[in-house]
């Protein structure tokens, strides 16, 4: 392939320092002019950044866009790039991230972030005037790398002469260049400076602590340079910061945090020479692509927070994890970019041998509707139809495709969502701001929210009433400047809050007690701050984190359930339920009206004569038919049943026919004296009294209770002079069952028990009298009581 050379070669100032990356410029210009893709690896410090995008302006006539991972790196990169060139940032090299860009009609070579090469895409499919594309630090796999990948692929069908360059410090280079079509590699020799690792033992203080005694074994080694601690997120940095105050005052350091939430003069100052030396605070953001400043010793926790997202709440999860090894690498290769360096990594080395070689890519594991937005607005109709070096997760497409129907993104709202750099809900609610009349009022709500900063309030409308922070304001002025609305005439409340609903759709809440409430997708949630004042709100900032019980809800913005109704009538089911009152022990009927899992209108009464007896029966044996019915008396009734062979009636069936009619525990208890008549009334009864009597008549025509109990022979019991005059032992039943006699003394206690009452007279008689004279000597008891044979009579008593 022959290149087209630009008009007037870029010549390279002298104050450019030669970078190892400089020996290979001439093989990478001559294999993009045999072939139009190449996968660079080059070791931390090469200068594979600042080196190898200007020299494509020699081999191309066009652009060359620099794809960033973050917005910090492009600044940095382009001034860097324009500062070798005796440029300007605006000149020949700019800059363009969200919200903010320095570009010129000279601009050449552009860095940006890898989102903004989709944004470009959207309105230039063609990328028009555009001559290659650098993909660097393509081995963090954002997922804007891999759609930015995918898309130029894709676009090489079209443009077969557009040059594709991916780049790394720690890239598995095999899989990329087969997937450009088996491109060459090529290596570059890295300028590290020597590195000293060393591991501490495992240790169960907190990052603070543990950063804090790695920061004054430095000192007491009387470390000079600059120190980069590397922590999960900035809640870590600002304790980390707290905990070193005491070691900063000693050794004169200057502290400065270093993440994605400040704003680019915050990120500038760490990064930047100053005159003091520093202590940077940062998360992986300064992991790569920036070199900061007279860095020589790296503290590393070796933990990172990793954005994630829940099927199950619907929400981004954001956990911390541990770094691969290449992340690793990556963090130590800061300290050795300008001399000599130290690392200190707060963790065993069986912990780093134990690592994956690299991080997961974002796409297996992060929530997709922005990307399948861009790509509905490109007309491209399954995600398919795109070659990707890793296809994303199918539950997660389908979790995402679910979500952009739900909040409306179809039928050409999706092309005016993807207008605003702006994630897919915050894009939804500026679109239907500006249909409502609340554009001004919808630009403030999205960039407030798309910013994330956490406030003293927890009411979205409370919190736009609080002054605007700088950042903020930028972002509103920038949204204003790409929607233009109409000047709004006074607040419109009800305008703006339907507009918000209509972003998070999935997110509605009914508060519960204290700051609990409950999600639409059936899970509980919490909310940060005071107690949520209105009944119904969406949950806009939310997340679910390992280290909480329950998904954190930061800011709310409160609904009518009306809206509800003539919103999203689709997804309101009217649901009426048979329900046990657990508190009133009683059956009701419940009439609802459901938004997704979340009740939004509820109404209770009686439930019918059927149903309200089929729960209450049930509930009554789940908690024991002998809350209604004396134990002793049902126990015997079944006992007597099973002497006599008669098979049990239906007790649930009774029960339930009892409870006819009933709707509580309550009324069931005063129903319940009729459940044995009932029972029996089921039976045979003069047939179960012929077989099993309740009683029988002693010789002195004294009626006496038959006892019945499970797993043993029927009994009675009567004082022993009771049974004078009876020689034999009462029987009853056909089989004429002995019935066990308890013998008892005047005292009612008993001095025998035996189902042979014969043998008791002529066996043990003798000396249980003498006994019973000794005890009793009031009562007669005589040395023969029985006759030799006596006829019982039986007689049954209901």
């Amino acid at each position: 392939m022959t290149a087209t050379k630009c008009r007037v070669p870029i010549v390279l100032v002298s104050r450019k320092p030669i970078l190892p990356v400089d020996a290979i410029l001439p093989e990478i210009s001559a294999s993009l002019q045999r072939t139009p893709n190449l996968v660079l690896e080059a070791p931390p410090g090469a200068g594979k950044t600042t080196r190898v995008p200007p020299a494509l302006l020699d081999l191309v006539s066009g652009e060359v866009l620099v794809l960033e991972p973050r917005r910090i790196a492009a600044r940095l990169a382009a001034r860097r790039v324009a500062w070798e060139l005796g440029e300007e940032v605006g000149g020949l090299v700019g800059y363009q991230v969200r919200f903010e860009e320095k570009i010129g009609p000279r601009t050449r070579l552009r860095f940006m972030t890898e989102g903004i090469l989709t944004r470009r895409l959207l309105s230039d499919p063609t990328l028009k005037g555009v001559d290659a594309v650098v993909l660097d630090e393509f081995h963090e796999r954002h997922l804007d790398s891999d759609l930015a990948l995918a898309l130029l692929k894709h676009l090489q069908r079209a443009r077969p002469e557009i040059r594709i360059v991916v780049m790394s410090a720690t890239l598995d280079a095999a899989p990329i260049a087969r997937y450009l079509g088996d491109c060459p590699v090529l290596r570059s020799e890295g300028r590290l400076f020597a590195l000293s690792i060393r591991n501490m033992p495992y240790s169960s203080d907190s990052l603070s602590i543990q950063v804090r005694r790695a920061l004054e074994l430095l000192n007491k080694e009387h470390h000079t340079g600059n120190i980069l601690a590397f922590l999960p997120g900035s809640a870590e940095i600002r304790r980390t910061m707290r905990e070193c105050e005491g070691v900063v005052r000693q050794t004169g350091l200057l502290v400065l945090p270093l993440h994605g939430d400040l704003s680019p003069a915050e990120q500038d100052r760490a990064v930047l020479p100053t005159t003091e030396r520093k202590l940077i605070v940062a998360t992986n953001v300064a992991e790569s692509s920036v070199t900061v400043e007279g860095v020589t010793a790296v503290i590393d926790s070796g933990l990172a927070r990793f954005a994630m997202y829940s099927p199950w709440t619907g929400m981004p999860t954001l956990q911390i994890g541990r770094v691969s090894k290449a992340s690793a690498t990556q963090r130590a290769g800061r300290a050795g970019r300008t001399g000599p360096g130290q690392v200190l990594r707060l963790y065993p080395e069986e912990d780093y041998f134990l690592r994956p070689e690299h991080d997961a890519p974002e796409i297996a594991r992060a929530d997709l509707s922005q990307l399948l937005l861009n790509l509905r607005a490109m007309k491209i109709a399954h995600i398919g139809d795109l070659d990707w070096l890793d296809a994303p997760p199918a539950d997660a497409v389908q979790s995402a495709e679910l979500l952009l129907d739900r909040i409306g993104a179809t039928g050409g709202v999706e092309q005016r969502m993807v207008r605003y750099p702006l994630p897919p809900r915050l894009a939804r609610i500026l679109v239907e701001a500006l249909n409502r009349g609340v554009g001004e009022d919808g630009c403030r709500a999205a960039a407030l929210l798309g910013l994330g900063e956490r406030s003293t309030k927890n009411d979205l409308l409370e919190t736009m009433d609080l002054p605007q922070e700088h950042r903020a304001r930028q972002h509103t002025e920038q949204l204003l400047r790409m929607a233009r609305p109409p000047k709004q005439i006074g607040e419109d409340d009800e305008a703006l809050l339907l507009s918000v609903l209509s972003g998070f759709p999935d997110r509605v809440a009914r508060r519960r007690t204290g700051n609990q409430i409950m999600l639409s997708t059936g899970v509980s949630a919490e909310v940060a701050g005071e107690r949520p004042h209105s009944e119904f709100m969406v949950a806009l900032d939310a997340e679910n984190r390992k280290e909480n019980p329950l998904p954190l809800v930061r800011m709310t913005a409160r609904i009518e359930p009306e809206w509800l109704l003539d919103l999203f009538p689709d997804r309101v089911e009217e649901r009426s339920s048979v329900v046990w009152n657990r508190t009133g022990e009683r059956v009701e009927r419940v009439s609802a009206l459901l938004y997704d899992k979340l009740v939004i209108q509820e109404s209770r009464g009686a439930a019918s004569e059927i149903e309200a007896a089929n729960l209450l029966a049930e509930k009554a044996l789940e908690v024991g038919i002998d809350r209604f019915v004396e134990k002793e008396i049902l126990e015997s009734f079944l006992s007597r049943l099973a002497f006599a062979g008669i098979a049990s009636p239906d007790i649930p069936q009774a029960l339930r026919e009892l409870c006819l009619g009933l709707q509580s525990f309550g009324e069931l208890r005063e129903a319940a004296k009729n459940l044995m008549p009932l029972l029996q009334q089921k039976l045979d009864g003069r047939l179960l009294d012929e077989i099993a009597p309740l009683s029988i008549r002693l010789k002195t025509g004294k009626p006496t209770k038959v006892h019945y109990e499970q797993g043993k022979s029927p009994w009675i019991s009567s004082r022993l002079q009771d049974f004078f005059g009876m020689r034999d032992t009462p029987r009853i039943g056909p089989d004429q069952t002995p019935l066990v006699v308890h013998l008892l003394a005047p005292n009612n206690r008993a001095v025998q028990t035996t189902a042979d009452l014969a043998g008791f007279w002529e066996r043990l008689y003798p000396k249980v009298r003498r006994e019973l004279m000794q005890r009793y000597p009031k009562h007669a008891w005589p040395e023969s009581p029985g006759p030799k044979k006596d006829k019982i009579r039986t007689n049954v008593e209901l």
